[in-house]
């Protein structure tokens, strides 16, 4: 899944929010697995670093993720929902499972960890192996409809590659749709700004999507969807959030610096 670090960012800072919106804003976003292994980021000092609105940034995407999940678990007797990069990530507790199989795939060294805190559940299977190379194929009936889900990770990556991958996918499954994060160019450039800040140069994005549309005729893809990030968001915490992260979400949303993309490869 490339040769970048600041694996401990990508596996504890979306676990940090998941842990501090839980306990701030319930009524919006409750994790209770993520709470059961908050000791994981104790001293990490990443909340002190981090504001409100990246918390509820990081969160959003869940939350969406999560809805749109349980959408395609609810329309099949049975389906597999492959989490690709899943770090530390702990969907499978937080939604309706149903008859799903789950398939948690990441890297070996991330998946050993992820096998220290999180135990392997029914019909859920950790699975080792490159986001790109979909060695991971191999572990599940692909002739079932399949829903992928890549969360924070294709904007570490070039467009080309994302256009490759969803190419391979199409030749290998029958019924398959993706959702994923993107932010548009301007969403990318202040994300590189801010990194660059704190140093960590090996964390550099470049993946982003100025136009849905376009970018699922590119992928010879249907777009189900492209969702903003805060709609419910900024209906559930109105009046709850700071008047930084009011001002942020209600931007973000109508400039479409964040989106949820859905596509039918």
């Amino acid at each position: 899944m490339g040769d970048y670090e600041g694996v401990e960012d990508t596996l504890f800072i979306p676990l940090t929010a998941r842990v501090n919106i839980s306990k701030k804003f319930p009524e919006y976003f409750y994790d209770e697995k993520a709470l059961e292994i908050e000791s994981l980021i104790a001293g990490k000092q990443i909340e002190k670093k981090s504001s409100e609105y990246s918390m509820i940034a990081s969160v959003a995407r869940y939350y969406n993720l999560d809805e749109m999940a349980q959408e395609f678990i609810d329309k099949y007797d049975m389906c597999n929902i492959v989490n690709l990069g899943v770090g530390l990530e702990t969907s499978y507790y937080r939604i309706d499972r149903k008859n799903a199989l789950f398939f948690e795939v990441d890297l070996p060294e991330v998946i050993e960890l992820r096998e220290k805190y999180l135990e392997v559940q029914e019909n859920e299977m950790f699975v080792k192996g490159d986001l790109f190379s979909l060695g991971w194929c191999d572990e599940l009936d692909t002739s079932l409809p399949t829903l992928l889900i890549v969360s924070g990770v294709f904007q570490y990556f070039h467009e080309e590659d994302i256009l490759k991958f969803i190419q391979d996918v199409r030749n290998r499954f029958s019924n398959v749709e993706l959702i994923f994060d993107a932010t548009n160019k301007f969403g990318i450039r202040y994300t590189n700004f801010y990194v660059k800040r704190t140093g960590n140069s090996s964390a550099m994005m470049y993946f982003y999507v100025e136009d849905a549309e376009e970018f699922a005729k590119k992928a010879k893809s249907r777009l189900i969807e492209a969702r903003p990030f805060y709609t419910d968001a900024r209906k559930i915490l109105n009046g709850k959030v700071g008047l930084y992260t009011k001002i942020s979400m209600k931007i973000a949303d109508r400039q479409k610096n964040a989106i949820i993309l859905h596509l039918k490869i």
